[in-house]
C-alpha cells in the first residue's frame, strides 16, 4: 500500500504541532484520518482545551517545508503503509497508556542505511544512565553476542547503559539502532555525538520527534514505548527504584513482549529497580547474551544448556565405590581389611572395587597396604 503525498504532510503536519506519544491526537488521528484529526484541529479546537498548544502551532508550521529540508539532510520520515513501516509498532494500539503517554506514532523520522522493517527481530537493551562499570561491562558484552548473531541492538543513546551497548554492537560488528528524545538531526547527550553521527552514517537514528526537537522530559517517556515496541525483547541490565528503564519494561510487558532483567550486587543501588522487577515476576533473568537470545528466539532454539561444575574423578563412580574411596587413608596406607571396616562393606567385594579403583588411577597398592594417588584426592 502506497501513501499519498496528502497523508505524508498531514502526518508530518501532526508531527510538528503534537507532542510525541499524546494519546489524544493520536487516536483522533486513527479515528478520523491525519487529515481529518488537523481539520478538527482547525475548525474546533476551542472545544477542547487540551488540543489549543497544538492548534496554536498549527498556524506557524511549513510540513513541506520540513520534509523537504530533512531530505536535503539525508533524513527520510517513515509512516504507516510505508514499505519501511515496522509493523510491530502497530502493536502500541491496543497496548493504552502509561503516563499519559501511547499510541501508534504519527510517523517516524530517521537517519542512518538500515531499514525500519529489519527490526522484527531486534532486542532492546537498556538501564541505568548512572550506570556502575559492572553495568557497562554486562551492557557492552551482551550486546555484542546478541548483535553478532544477527539481531539488532536497540537503545536510547543516553549516558551509561545506553552508551555501553550501542558501543558493544559496534565493536562486534553487529547493528545498532538509537531511539531518541529529540529530533535526529540533534546530539543529545553532546558528549555521544561522535556515537550518534557513525550510528547515522552506518546503522539507523530515530525519533517520534520532528527534526530540531529538543529533549524534554516528558519526551523520554514518550521514547520509551517505541524501544519496546520495536523490539523482540527488553533486557533491563541495571536500574534504580525510579530509573526510566523500568517504564521501558513496563511497555515492554504490556506488548506481551519478552522482558528480561540481568542482577547486580545485592548491595547496589543502581540494581535495585531490576532486582524488585525480578523478583516480582516482571522479567526472567538472564545472565549474558546466550541467555537473552534463548529466551527471545524461537521454541527449541539456541538452547542453553544448564550450567555444570569441571567435572571431576570421583564423579563417575557408582556409590559404593564412592564409599570405598572415603574410606581410603590419604598418607598411611592401609589393608584391604580395614578398608572394609571404614567403608562398612564386605572384605571380597571392596578388593574387587580397590582393584577397578587402582586401573583408574584413584587409589595404589603400597606393601602395606592402600593409599590414595593424588587424581583420587581431587
Amino acid at each position: 500500500m502506497s501513501v499519498s503525498e496528502e497523508e505524508r504532510v498531514a502526518r508530518a503536519t501532526i508531527s510538528l504541532v503534537a507532542e510525541p506519544g499524546d494519546l489524544r491526537v493520536l487516536g483522533l488521528s486513527r479515528q478520523f484520518g491525519p487529515a481529518g484529526f488537523l481539520e478538527v484541529l482547525r475548525d474546533h479546537a476551542d472545544l477542547r482545551d487540551t488540543f489549543t498548544a497544538a492548534a496554536g502551532r498549527l498556524a506557524t508550521v511549513q510540513p513541506e517545508r520540513v520534509l523537504a529540508s530533512a531530505a536535503s539532510r539525508g533524513i527520510r520520515f517513515v509512516v504507516p503503509g510505508d514499505a519501511e513501516w515496522p509493523r510491530q509498532l502497530d502493536d502500541l494500539d491496543a497496548a493504552g497508556a502509561l503516563q499519559e503517554r501511547g499510541g501508534v506514532p504519527a510517523g517516524l523520522w530517521v537517519r542512518g542505511p538500515q531499514r525500519l522493517d529489519e527490526l522484527a527481530d531486534a532486542v532492546a537493551v537498556v538501564g541505568s544512565r548512572s550506570s556502575t562499570t559492572y553495568g557497562d561491562e554486562v551492557a557492552g558484552d551482551l550486546a555484542a553476542v546478541v548483535g553478532a548473531a544477527g539481531r539488532p541492538v536497540v537503545s536510547g543513546g543516553a549516558f551509561g547503559v545506553d552508551y555501553a551497548a550501542h558501543r558493544g554492537a559496534v565493536a562486534a560488528g553487529a547493528s545498532t539502532v538509537a531511539v531518541l528524545a529529540c529530533g535526529v538531526d540533534r546530539a543529545y547527550p553532546a558528549a555521544h555525538r561522535a556515537m550518534l553521527e557513525h550510528l547515522a552514517e552506518h546503522h539507523l537514528v530515530v525519533s517520534e520527534a520532528p527534526p530540531g526537537a529538543s529533549p524534554f522530559r516528558i519526551r523520554f517517556l514518550a521514547r520509551n514505548r517505541l524501544i519496546a515496541a520495536l523490539s523482540r525483547g527488553t533486557v533491563v541490565v541495571e536500574a534504580a527504584l525510579r530509573s526510566g528503564a523500568l517504564n521501558t519494561a513496563n511497555w515492554a510487558e504490556r506488548l506481551n513482549r519478552v522482558v528480561m532483567g540481568t542482577p547486580g550486587p545485592l548491595t547496589s543501588v543502581a540494581s535495585e529497580g531490576v532486582h524488585q522487577l525480578i523478583r516480582r515476576g516482571g522479567a526472567a533473568l538472564v545472565t549474558g547474551g546466550a541467555d537473552v537470545l534463548e529466551l527471545v528466539g524461537s521454541a527449541g532454539e539456541q538452547l542453553v544448556a544448564d550450567a555444570r561444575a569441571p567435572e571431576q574423578p570421583r564423579d563417575r563412580l557408582s556409590v559404593r565405590a564412592r564409599q570405598v574411596v572415603d574410606a581410603v587413608p590419604v598418607a598411611a596406607p592401609a589393608p584391604s581389611e580395614s578398608v572394609a571396616l571404614v567403608a562398612g562393606l564386605g572384605v571380597t567385594e571392596v578388593d574387587r572395587i580397590l582393584s577397578g579403583l587402582e586401573a583408574d588411577g584413584l587409589v595404589e597398592l603400597l606393601p602395606t597396604g592402600w593409599r590414595l594417588t593424588e587424581r583420587g584426592r581431587r
